[in-house]
């Protein structure tokens, strides 16, 4: 695998989103490799804990953009189906999962790090979801689960993505926040302590957990959400395509410059 470094130290499953260059930006391939990953950290008796961290400079800037190849409704569905089920592969995952996560957890990266159970954070580190700047939608719509319905609804549709690790805690988005140097090590001593537990009880408290949730009618509101975030993603104005021209041909800061410069027109006009 190229994508997803996996490495198991003592009772602990370490997983490195390897896309450094990119950000660790989650492309197909490294969908495809967490899921690997995951499996092979389920099926080995030794693990008793997962821990999620990225190579170089951040954590992860969320998704590709590129989905490479296709079109239509049904490509996009099935492509975000994908995501949506990599995303909460952590928080079904039989055994307790742990995110160390520096510098940049945008995005679905975000996302995938709030599913796991518990999310360690460097200082400095950037967190924010700035879908609705592409127009697009959020893949799995966890936030409001664990933030409350206040708090993700000021995140997600202002798309702010300048979320200091330092609100990121005072709103329950993350455990704890730690010097960067110190974020990996904080993570692996929580998940050995975990994995010093009684391995059954662990299990279970998990899934009790969890199970509270799904019964308030979580996995259904997350399915609803994907849903219209695949309507999201195929919908189209004049503004959008102009908009992904200009984010194929210049880049995610020329795209949202111009989207800037846009609305101040438009704001000046009506003044």
């Amino acid at each position: 695998m190229e994508r997803v470094l996996y490495e198991r130290r003592g009772p602990i499953a370490l997983l490195t989103l390897n896309r450094p260059d990119k950000l660790n930006a989650v492309d197909a391939q490294m969908v495809a490799e967490l899921g690997q990953s995951l499996d092979e950290a389920e099926a080995d008796d030794r693990v008793r804990a997962v821990v999620l961290c990225g190579a170089g400079r951040a954590f992860s800037a969320g998704f590709d953009l590129d989905m490479g190849e296709g079109s239509g409704i049904e490509f996009l569905r099935t492509e975000l189906r994908k995501d949506f089920d990599v995303i909460m592969r952590f928080w079904d995952f039989p055994k307790p999962t742990v995110a160390a996560v520096h510098t940049y957890c945008l995005g679905s990266g975000m996302e995938m790090a709030v599913a796991c159970d518990i999310t360690i954070a460097a200082e400095g580190c950037r967190f924010g979801a700035p879908e609705v700047k592409f127009g697009s939608g959020i893949v799995a719509l966890i936030l409001p689960w664990v933030i409350g319905l206040k708090q993700a609804k000021e995140l997600l549709l202002t798309g702010d993505d300048h979320v200091s690790s330092e609100r990121a805690l005072a709103l329950g988005l993350v455990n704890r926040v730690v010097p960067q140097e110190g974020c990996l090590d904080e993570a692996l001593a929580v998940a050995r302590a975990i994995a010093a537990n009684d391995r059954i009880a662990v299990a279970v408290t998990k899934q009790a957990i969890n199970r509270g949730a799904e019964i308030m009618g979580m996995r259904q509101g997350l399915l609803q959400g994907l849903e219209l975030g695949v309507l999201a993603e195929e919908s189209e104005t004049p503004e959008s395509r102009e908009f992904n021209e200009i984010l194929e041909k210049e880049g995610a800061k020329a795209a949202l410059a111009w989207q800037e410069a846009r609305l101040a027109r438009e704001t000046a006009a009506e003044e």
